[in-house]
């Protein structure tokens, strides 16, 4: 049997704040957690946004490291994605510029 998770309130508003920018279902994946669990946190943000993710009120030392790590890579992995993208991009760029020099000769 899976033993269950708890998540902070920080983690929580930044994988909200990943999903308006990436697709709801490529967040989970990173993340590991349920779309069902994505869309109650969306909801109770939604109904009460200053006293959403409330919980028990502390989290130990160890649980708010892995929080910010977990945090720091899903940023990493976004930024590593855009990169690459750009990066073909400009390799495609300098394909087609090449092969519009060699047709004007």
């Amino acid at each position: 049997m899976r033993t269950r998770r708890t998540f902070s309130r920080e983690f929580k508003i930044s994988v909200l704040k990943e999903s308006e920018v990436k697709l709801p279902a490529e967040v989970c994946r990173e993340h590991d957690i349920h779309p069902v669990l994505l869309t109650k946190w969306k909801n109770e943000l939604q109904q009460n946004p200053k006293g959403a993710f409330a919980g028990h009120g502390k989290i130990s030392k160890f649980e708010a490291q892995i929080a910010e790590r977990d945090r720091l890579i899903g940023q990493l992995y976004a930024e590593n994605a855009f990169l690459k993208k750009v990066m073909q991009r400009s390799l495609e760029r300098r394909a087609e510029e090449r092969i519009g020099r060699r047709g004007t000769k």
